[in-house]
């Protein structure tokens, strides 16, 4: 599409020069002789740039300037200012007043296209992340739901969220404690500054260390210069610390260090670094269980709970199901180009009657399937795979596999441990056998995932 140019200026012969350069340079031209008229043509016209004399009757160009930031924000249309005088304190007020840049008369042909290109990609690439950033939000900043449960969380987080206090969300997996994480951010006096989100679980100990503090150059082989971590990355804003449960004790010594004085050294360095964080933390675990077994220290337990969150699970607000079943089923729809798909009454009936042991992301799981694998636009409580008994038919006796990967292994290890010493009758060296694992390994599984005292593993 054509770029439409407003031209603001009084004199007959600046304007007839720039239209003809303009339009040789495949602009369109819209002018104005006076900034009253400029105003007029803005609502007019929805120019993509103006270039705007400073020295004008009726009104000056600073005049056009700030009535212009009343009516509509400056930034959505680039302004370059033009004035005959060389003066740098009627630039700097310009640019105070939220032209993009400023051009002396008489006005050099080349550098004034120059001007006008960049002005004009960086409005394009500020329209764009304008767009990208609406995406983000509207996935991950739309908290669905009116029960009395899930209200309370809310009205609690948007409380917490004007206040730099610690949050822990807590919950079953897949009650949508990142979603809160964000929204929590979002909320926030810290928007405009970056939310940084790190598993907790998903790396190894050396890992998740680098990743949280980063290095420095030649601490270790193959560090060939300096990497920031994700602590310092998210400096001025929030980071978000999920399954902060299963952070190793050694990291979270040095994770208090961090929330006690705000500073920390990257790794194989001897500087302190600075920073000013938000923290938002989340668990599936039971944390103060935890700290009884020494498996999560108790003073970065105390930091990190200032404010705690418990997120309901899907079957404690049934009355939110219908409202996050039409979001879903609305958003898959949209994404797999078939705008019109609903669910059958029959099919709603039976995801109501369904437990959801994954909570929302089950449900957007099974909405997600429904709308890929069936072709009718109705989908019918046979095309949901769930059945009366409230397991999906696939996973009836492996409701883990609806989970993310690793959550699911880490279920799928604790079954097959749990079986194995079943029928081994609780003797773990022959359970060890049977699973092929050393003795010793086998009891450390044991410690780890607390499987002589789990009473939720199916029988």
């Amino acid at each position: 599409m054509k770029a439409k140019i407003l031209i603001v200026d009084d004199d007959p012969d600046i304007v007839t020069m720039l239209e003809d350069r303009l339009q040789a340079s495949d602009y369109g031209t819209v002018v104005a002789r006076d900034g009253v008229q400029a105003l007029e043509l803005i609502e007019q016209e929805t120019p993509h740039l103006m270039l705007l004399d400073l020295d004008m009757p009726r009104l000056t160009g600073l005049e056009v300037l700030r009535r212009l930031q009343k009516i509509r924000t400056v930034e959505d249309i680039p302004v370059i200012v033009m004035t005959a005088h060389a003066s740098i304190d009627a630039a700097v007020e310009a640019m105070k007043t939220g032209a993009y840049d400023f051009l002396t008369k008489p006005l050099d042909k080349d550098h004034l296209l120059f001007v006008i290109s960049k002005a004009l990609e960086r409005n394009t690439l500020k329209r764009q992340v304008a767009c990208l950033k609406s995406e983000v939000d509207s996935r991950y900043a739309s908290i669905v739901g009116m029960s009395a449960k899930i209200r309370a969380v809310m009205e609690s987080a948007q409380r917490a969220a004007k206040s730099d206090a610690s949050v822990l969300l807590l919950g079953e997996s897949g009650t949508g404690k990142e979603l809160f994480a964000r929204s929590i951010h979002q909320w926030s006096p810290r928007q405009a500054l970056p939310l940084v989100v790190i598993n907790c679980v998903a790396l190894t100990e050396t890992l998740l260390e680098n990743e949280l503090f980063g290095h420095e150059r030649g601490a270790f082989t193959g560090a060939d210069r300096l990497q920031k971590g994700k602590l310092e990355m998210a400096d001025g804003g929030t980071i978000f610390l999920d399954e902060i449960g299963d952070m190793p004790l050694p990291l979270q010594a040095k994770l208090l260090r961090v929330l006690q004085d705000r500073e920390f050294h990257r790794v194989g360095g001897t500087r302190l670094v600075s920073i000013n964080i938000r923290i938002i933390a989340a668990t599936n675990k039971d944390l103060r269980q935890a700290v009884k077994s020494g498996e999560f220290r108790e003073d970065l337990f105390f930091r990190l709970n200032v404010i705690s969150l418990t997120l309901p699970p899907l079957r404690e607000r049934p009355d939110d199901l219908p409202a996050l079943a039409k979001f879903f089923l609305n958003r898959h729809a949209r994404e797999a180009k078939r705008p019109g798909m609903m669910f059958s009454p029959a099919a709603m009936e039976a995801m109501s009657r369904y437990r959801w042991p994954g909570n929302i992301r089950e449900l957007e799981n099974v909405v997600a399937r429904s709308v890929v694998l069936n072709q009718s636009d109705t989908i019918e409580p046979d095309m949901l795979s769930l059945d009366d008994t409230g397991h999906t038919s696939q996973g009836e006796r492996l409701p883990y596999l609806l989970l993310p990967y690793h959550e699911s292994m880490k279920e799928h290890t604790r079954t097959l441990i749990f079986h194995a010493l079943r029928e081994e009758c609780g003797n773990q060296t022959k359970a060890a056998a049977r699973l092929g694992l050393q003795r010793t390994y086998l009891a450390r599984l044991i410690k780890q995932y607390d499987i002589a005292s789990d009473q939720s593993m199916p029988p």
